[in-house]
């Protein structure tokens, strides 16, 4: 998985964790501070698109709906790849969300977070310098 990807799996998990958390009454610990910041990061890049607004309405509507977070993963994946700097924002926001969770040595993105991410399977080539962090 693609690393853009994998952000984007790991931003719509906890979207979709944070929407169940609030119907429970649990968004007041302490996890959903960075959890509600990625939340509003997401939303305020959205707004204007009616496609992308509509996806994350589905996915805080139906935490549940698989194709409501395919359909996330797909658009902000997109965001992220057409603006650099918001994808960095992404990775901050999703390791302080995670770390905040209980998470050690910062964001983990497990099989729970990614079990319905598409894989490209596809050669892939890379050149001049590339870092993954």
């Amino acid at each position: 998985m693609d690393p853009v990807t994998a952000i984007a799996a790991a931003g719509v998990a906890l979207v979709a964790k944070g929407a169940l958390e609030s119907v429970g009454q649990e968004a007041g610990r302490s996890g959903w501070g960075s959890a509600g910041r990625l939340v509003d990061r997401i939303r305020a890049r959205f707004r204007g698109d009616a496609e992308a607004e509509g996806a994350m309405d589905r996915v805080a509507q139906s935490p549940d709906d698989e194709t409501a977070h395919q359909d996330l993963e797909r658009l902000l994946a997109a965001h992220m790849l057409r603006d650099r700097d918001f994808e960095t924002e992404m990775r901050r926001l999703i390791d302080e969300a995670v770390a905040a969770q209980g998470g050690r040595g910062g964001a983990q993105v497990n099989a729970a977070l990614i079990k319905n991410a598409q894989v490209f399977n596809e050669k892939v080539e890379v050149q001049g310098d590339w870092n993954v962090s």
